[in-house]
């Protein structure tokens, strides 16, 4: 099986990769190059958003792989170049969307794939999320030629990235230092928002498990991880690892979202249904939010020494 990853040295491209070589997989990524490539996997040198660079060292390849996945693009461009240079390289092409596609204001419970409430906007994660969407909708309604797969994960987390799942403590690279002075943490609307937090490398077992499976072309999955918890529980377990208390003082969401209406997507409960994943033979997340938020402190802490 041949893989290519577009953004092969990332936070999730990291783990596509990572988990296709663990299955013998030939990998190739193609990165910018300012971090090391995975041992074992082939490096392609280009910076995506030069089209001529990027046009160029695909076709030098000379080949074709069994599946591309794109985990960086959501400008509309990207998606445009996707289709342009692979339509005739791959069988299978998946691109790693986001749950922020959803208009916040309309979710449901747990929230299906299908929808006619998305988001819109034109900043912060409001932009984000309607730019993936705008992705989405050239996949799903032109004529790409190649079968696709779109994966809509909700908040990712692991090692190679920072903790905190909500504002004012969002990839909050001070968290564990600020949990063991004590400081309290200002959570918005008191940290009781719903969510599914999704372990990085169940996720990029997910997207590698795509691969082959012809029951997930033409098919938008919800990803999210086997737990259902309150965002303050997702900080108290980190406080529970460090050995510390937790305090927490609520920041009021009315007046929060009067001063950042783009913070919008943050304020929902994002709760999904993975039956989808189990029905199309995917690979399940299944790492509990209590094993792989341990995985992810004990992962920074190590990386302070």
């Amino acid at each position: 099986m041949n893989i290519l990853v577009i953004g092969g040295s990332g936070h999730v491209s990291g783990a596509v990769v990572r988990t296709a070589l663990s299955k013998g997989y030939q990998v190739w990524t193609i990165t910018r190059g300012l971090r090391p490539s995975a041992p074992g996997a082939h490096s392609l040198i280009a910076d995506r958003h030069d089209r001529k660079a990027m046009k160029e060292v695909i076709e030098q390849q000379n080949m074709s792989w069994d599946m591309v996945v794109d985990c960086i693009c959501y400008e509309l461009d990207d998606m445009l170049q996707d289709i342009e240079l692979f339509r005739n390289r791959t069988r299978q092409f998946v691109f790693v969307s986001t749950d922020f596609v959803f208009d916040p204001a309309e979710r449901r419970f747990p929230q299906p794939a299908e929808t006619e409430h998305y988001v819109s906007g034109e900043k912060g994660s409001l932009s984000y999320g309607a730019r993936k969407r705008l992705c989405e909708l050239e996949l799903i309604n032109g004529n790409t030629g190649m079968g696709w797969t779109i994966l809509r994960p909700c908040h990712i987390y692991g090692p190679t990235s920072q903790l905190g799942c909500l504002p004012l403590h969002g990839r909050d690279p001070e968290l564990i230092k600020k949990l063991r002075e004590g400081v309290p943490l200002k959570l918005v609307g008191g940290g009781y928002f719903l969510q599914q937090p999704i372990f990085v490398d169940d996720l990029g077992r997910t997207i590698v498990s795509v691969a082959g499976n012809q029951a997930a072309c033409g098919k938008i999955f919800n990803m999210a991880g086997p737990d259902i918890i309150e965002s303050r529980q997702y900080y108290q377990i980190i406080a529970d690892i460090l050995k510390v208390s937790l305090t927490i003082e609520e920041i009021p969401v009315a007046s929060y979202l009067a001063e950042k209406p783009e913070g919008r997507p943050f304020m929902c409960h994002r709760i999904y249904d993975l039956g989808s994943l189990r029905a199309a033979g995917l690979a399940v997340p299944s790492t509990s939010i209590e094993d792989g938020l341990r995985l992810h402190v004990e992962g920074l802490l190590k990386q302070q020494k």
